[in-house]
């Protein structure tokens, strides 16, 4: 098992010290979903929703959320984000919508905490937009899809 790096010799929380690393791409993907209503679904996708264009607006909350990452995760850097993709991908047959979020950088630490809070602004923001309609929705499997860059080399996640 590996060591954890947020704490110290003495168990304490710290911010690691990332001043000697050398600056790399790096680059996370990751991936969560919202399962809803099939009446909610059609909601969203008709684009005819109350408060507009939920998908949209769940772009924008995203990219939002992942220049946000330090001020929400106590421990994350402050990175010098240079990209932000996101992309939606409707399910019919689980009545859910798949949101997928590719966080890029050229620095000393790796982007896998602003993909990951990307993602989960996304979602959240999907159920702030249409919990009128459906209170019951379900935010799931929020995960690392892929990081690539930095000392600890690649990881891809498995089927």
């Amino acid at each position: 098992m590996t060591q954890l790096n947020h704490f110290d010799e003495r168990g304490q929380a710290h911010m690691v010290d990332v001043g000697a690393k050398a600056e790399t791409a790096r680059v996370a993907v990751a991936a969560g979903s919202i399962r809803m209503a099939p009446a909610t679904l059609a909601l969203i996708l008709s684009g005819s929703a109350k408060k507009g264009d939920v998908l949209g607006v769940a772009r924008i909350a995203a990219i939002q959320g992942a220049k946000r990452t330090p001020d929400l995760i106590p421990l994350s850097h402050p990175i010098a984000i240079t990209r932000v993709a996101v992309e939606f991908t409707a399910d019919d047959a689980a009545s859910a919508i798949e949101c997928r979020a590719t966080v890029e950088t050229v620095g000393r630490t790796g982007v896998e905490m602003e993909a990951l809070t990307a993602v989960s602004t996304a979602l959240l923001t999907i159920y702030d937009m249409v919990k009128a309609a459906d209170r019951a929705m379900t935010i799931t499997d929020v995960r690392l899809l892929e990081k690539r860059g930095g000392k600890s080399g690649d990881y891809v996640a498995g089927p």
